[in-house]
């Protein structure tokens, strides 16, 4: 196997030249989109009574995470194209290809470098960006307001009790656990609104639900009423307010598939969610394609006038995966393809295109 490398020297070199570009590259393009998305939001977020720029900055620190996951894929296409067009401009690819290394032996080092940064952003996505993505979007579901404290909890659920409606802030927990927090009950018959019921916070309750401090508006006479603890939708399951919202991108693949389960169980299309619990995988390994891809930029002479040319062709042909990558998931969304499949296919057929291309460059 280590017959399939270049010497230790030149492969760590090569893969530093790699990750130092890709992550530099990273920084900026974080920098640059961070920067326009918060003269997007900052007015959103001032305009909140009471907020200053704490919160600013607390919006940062949980947009970031999405953004960085976002860039990754194109910083290590963008990163692999810079190091190989550095590497090409100073001859050390004819160089190599003068000892006799193939062009798969000297792409090598960059794919096993690409692996590790896969493995370090699925762990990014599992760990952080779920967790900021859930936290964020319950804030900005609040307006900005006070920041939920519980995340990757369910948020802005509706359930429906014959006549009655129900809306839920956050749901905590599962089956008989299930926390309720600031629960309003619209009380209807016949289809006219009756009264308005809220609390705090609710929990099961044998064949019902008990939600405490409770306050009643009469819609008829406009009086307000405190009662305490009221028992309300006797005919509303636990699983009905853990199913009724299902953010996949706030959840990791573990939480996701229980979801999925339970929806499952219930009655419910997954097809949707399973594309995108595919992807949770699929994606962090778009980076072992753009070397790949971008390997197109490494060989042809330089002097030749057409090493730039063959940069460009090595951006389009990485970012026609994301494109594609984009394409199938919607398909997927819509059940056009299996959720295996959307997930999947454009990752294979670049592949597929990718070695073509690498082999008709080395011939």
């Amino acid at each position: 196997m280590s017959g399939f490398f270049p010497s230790r020297t030149i492969s760590l070199y090569m893969a530093r030249l790699f990750l130092v570009r890709t992550f530099g590259l990273l920084a900026a393009l974080w920098l640059i989109l961070q920067t326009l998305d918060l003269l997007g939001e900052s007015g959103a977020i001032l305009a909140h009574p009471g907020n200053t720029q704490d919160q600013v900055w607390q919006y940062v620190g949980l947009r970031a995470p999405q953004i960085i996951s976002f860039l990754l894929p194109f910083s290590v296409l963008l990163g692999t194209i810079a190091t190989f067009f550095t590497m090409n401009q100073n001859s050390e690819v004819i160089a190599l290809k003068a000892g006799g290394l193939s062009a798969h032996q000297i792409i090598a080092p960059l794919l096993v470098a690409s692996l590790g940064v896969a493995a370090i952003s699925f762990t990014f996505n599992e760990r952080i960006v779920t967790r900021a993505t859930a936290t964020l979007d319950q804030w900005k579901d609040a307006n900005y307001g006070a920041l939920p404290i519980d995340r990757g909890d369910r948020s802005n659920v509706w359930v429906r009790d014959g006549d009655d409606l129900i809306a839920v802030q956050q749901v905590r927990g599962r089956g008989e656990t299930t926390q309720l927090g600031n629960i309003t009950v619209y009380d209807r018959t016949g289809g006219e609104l009756v009264a308005i019921f809220r609390a705090p916070r609710g929990r099961h309750a044998g064949d019902g639900w008990a939600i405490a401090p409770t306050t009643r508006f009469d819609v008829a006479t406009g009086k307000l009423t405190t009662l305490g603890t009221v028992k309300v939708a006797p005919g509303v399951r636990p699983d009905q307010f853990t199913l009724g919202a299902v953010n996949p991108d706030g959840l990791d693949v573990v939480a996701l598939r229980a979801a999925i389960g339970d929806l499952r169980d219930a009655g419910r299309p997954t097809k949707s969610l399973e594309g995108t619990w595919w992807h949770k995988f699929s994606s962090p390994l778009s980076a072992v394609l753009m070397p790949l891809l971008g390997a197109v930029a490494a060989f042809g002479i330089a002097r030749s006038g057409q090493l730039f040319l063959r940069a460009v062709i090595g951006v389009a042909l990485g970012f026609a995966y994301f494109v594609a990558d984009n394409f199938a998931i919607a398909m997927g969304n819509l059940g056009a393809y299996p959720p295996f499949l959307a997930a999947w296919a454009p990752f294979l057929l670049f592949l597929l295109i990718g070695e073509a291309v690498l082999i008709r460059t080395e011939e």
